[in-house]
Formats: structure tokens, sequence, C-alpha cells
């Protein structure tokens, strides 16, 4: 069966992501790949999850990230599907 080469690729991406050995390798990286306004976004629908995950309403949300309601419906089905936002929050919930 052949690979597909976007898969291949995202395969390759997310091998650097999980060779990097701290936050600040981390941060470099993804500065370096991602544009300012990608890295924004990402952070901004991570912490939306996260409220998500903690029960805060909408009102909320959009007040202390600046999110769309529309972001935040878009967050909240990915997480109804399943996916690995929970994984995360486990993860680092001894970190906060």
């Amino acid at each position: 069966m052949k690979t597909n080469p976007a898969e291949k690729s995202n395969d390759y991406l997310f091998r650097a992501i999980l060779s990097l050995e701290s936050v600040e390798e981390c941060k470099s990286f993804l500065e370096t790949l991602c544009t300012a306004q990608e890295l924004r976004s990402f952070s901004q629908r991570l912490t939306v999850a996260k409220m998500l995950y903690e029960n805060c309403v909408y009102n909320q949300i959009v007040t202390e990230t600046g999110a769309s309601t529309a972001t935040i419906s878009r967050v909240s089905r990915s997480m109804q599907d399943g996916n690995g936002y929970e994984k995360i929050f486990e993860r680092l919930r001894d970190d906060a």
C-alpha cells in the first residue's frame, strides 16, 4: 500500500515536534515554522478548549480569550468528536 505524501509529511512534522526536548526548543521551532498569527490562533484554540474542559461558559471564554463564538463552537464540536485535548489537559494538570 502506497503512503500518501501528505500523511508522510504530516508524520515527519509530528516526529519533529516530538523530538523537541524543552519549551524553549519548541518555542523556537514553532516561531520559525509558523506565522505569529498562526501561533496566536493555536494558543487561543487550546485556551478555549481548556476553558470548555473546565466547564466555562461561552461569555466568559469570549471575554477572557477574545475568541469568536464560531471558534468556540468549532473547538467544542472537535472536543465532542473525541480528540487529544483531554489527554493533554490530564498530562499538563501536574504542571499547573
